[in-house]
């Protein structure tokens, strides 16, 4: 089974992730998120499949989250129409395996996947 990563290479965490995938595994799509956006139903897919919630995934230090929703309480529809809106505002990196998925913060935690 083959490992997705949904990958920055401006971020140096999702760089160190995607070393280690390379390191372990040849067989893996990286998908630039940045240039090829989330559509809504597939980054909640993504979430249920963290098991985590939509604003767990939120970069709220990003100056986009700053300027358009500081201290708003949001929605779990709102955080995820933020971030299709704002893509920088997801939390990166992320590998997907099957039916696990982790957030490369640290880099280490894709191990858990191999």
């Amino acid at each position: 089974m083959s490992f997705i990563i949904y990958h920055n290479p401006r971020c140096r965490k999702s760089r160190e992730t995607l070393a280690i995938l390379s390191d372990h595994s040849g067989d893996f799509e990286i998908i630039e998120y940045l240039k090829t956006p989330l559509s809504k139903s597939k980054l909640k897919t993504i979430i249920d499949i963290l098991g985590i919630t939509a604003e767990q995934l939120l970069r709220k230090g990003e100056s986009d989250f700053k300027v358009n929703f500081k201290g708003k309480d949001l929605s779990e529809n709102e955080c995820l129409d933020a971030m299709v809106k704002f893509p920088k505002l997801i939390e990166r990196p992320i590998v997907i395996k099957g039916n696990k998925a982790i957030i490369g913060r640290p880099p280490e935690n894709v191990k858990d996947l191999f």
